[in-house]
């Protein structure tokens, strides 16, 4: 397993870290137990958000009593400065700290830059002068905007999506933070779920020594696969270019991350998961996603108003109606047995 240091934040370790956005979905008891296994298995590093409902407050507990054995990262979307500082009050307290290691920006629109009228970069470097943030960075999805904060030599870290389904643009966004000595933090290595070999991620990963992905975690299973490639860590073979190249090929264009922002809709529509309905289909057990709530889920579909509100808030801009037909079009055709997978 690469060991990494996080840009000039100091931070070292392995590359393999813990995503807590899923632990929000599952009990409580098993949540606190995954934390700590993950710890026990040689995970240091722990990435949460104020926006993950009760992901920070489980963090906390977990760790309560042994907070200088790990690093804790979270996030805020704050836009004010106001908003700022009761968000960033607020994580203190749910995560048990009186510091963050790593403190960010969530999800940010524009680069923020000192006396940009906002206020929000006066904002880091006050609370890391108060000591309540050690380092501080963003989290982007918008490639335009990842390349300007990383041009910007403003920021010490810097999470986007990275996957072998990525980019040659969004690839280079790590060679960039190696050359800037920033952190490059990994959000959906498995590119939400579309990705289904770990073993393959892994490896994909190792190829790039300086990028620390954070695996969402809601399983014991899912966790126990990513411990054991502490000390048997996968490598890139023959076998494994090709399944990758195949799979590029087959997903490669307008297909959904499911980040989420595109929601909520005003009908309801699950889009984040609908909107890759096809994917799945053929990617995951064929049951898991023909059930009557699937079928409820996606009849809503119809209801669709093009609105396109969904479209000016997706990172990628996809066509979101388009895409939401074109899947809907694809279900009924495996539903009524026209089409097999």
């Amino acid at each position: 397993m690469n060991t990494l240091t996080l840009g000039s934040t100091g931070i070292t370790t392995s590359q393999n870290a813990f995503g807590a956005l899923p632990l929000q979905r599952i009990p409580e008891e098993l949540a606190i137990r995954l934390l700590r296994r993950a710890y026990e298995g040689g995970m240091v590093y722990f990435d949460t958000a104020r926006s993950y409902s009760n992901s920070e407050e489980r963090v906390g507990k977990a760790f309560a009593g042994m907070r200088d054995e790990v690093f804790i990262a979270t996030k805020t979307m704050a836009t004010t400065p106001e908003a700022f500082w009761d968000d960033l009050e607020t994580s203190l307290r749910n995560l048990q700290t009186d510091y963050i290691d790593v403190y960010q920006l969530h999800n940010i629109k524009q680069c923020y830059r000192p006396d940009d009228g906002t206020g929000l970069y006066e904002c880091l470097l006050e609370a890391k002068r108060q000591g309540k943030i050690i380092h501080f960075g963003v989290t982007a999805h918008k490639i335009g905007v990842a390349e300007e904060a990383i041009d910007s030599g403003l920021y010490e870290t810097m999470q986007f999506p990275f996957s072998y389904l990525s980019t040659p643009r969004e690839m280079a966004l790590v060679d960039a933070c190696a050359a800037a000595n920033m952190g490059f933090v990994v959000m959906k290595g498995m590119a939400g779920g579309l990705i289904t070999r770990g073993k393959v991620a892994m490896a994909f990963m190792n190829e790039h020594p300086h990028a620390l992905p954070i695996w969402g975690v809601q399983r014991e299973s899912e966790l126990e696969e990513w411990l054991s490639y502490m000390d048997d860590t996968p490598k890139l073979d023959d076998e494994m270019r090709v399944y990758i190249e195949r799979e590029r090929a087959e997903l490669a264009g307008n297909f959904c991350r499911s980040c989420g922002y595109c929601m909520p809709c005003p009908v309801d529509i699950s889009i984040k998961d609908c909107a890759r309905m096809s994917l799945m289909l053929r990617r995951a057990p064929t049951q898991s996603w023909t059930t009557e709530h699937w079928q409820a889920e996606m009849a809503k579909i119809d209801d669709c108003i093009e609105c396109r509100v969904c479209e000016g808030r997706c990172p990628y801009g996809l066509p979101i109606p388009e895409l939401l037909k074109q899947n809907l079009e694809d279900f009924r055709d495996v539903l009524a047995g026209r089409v097999s997978v």
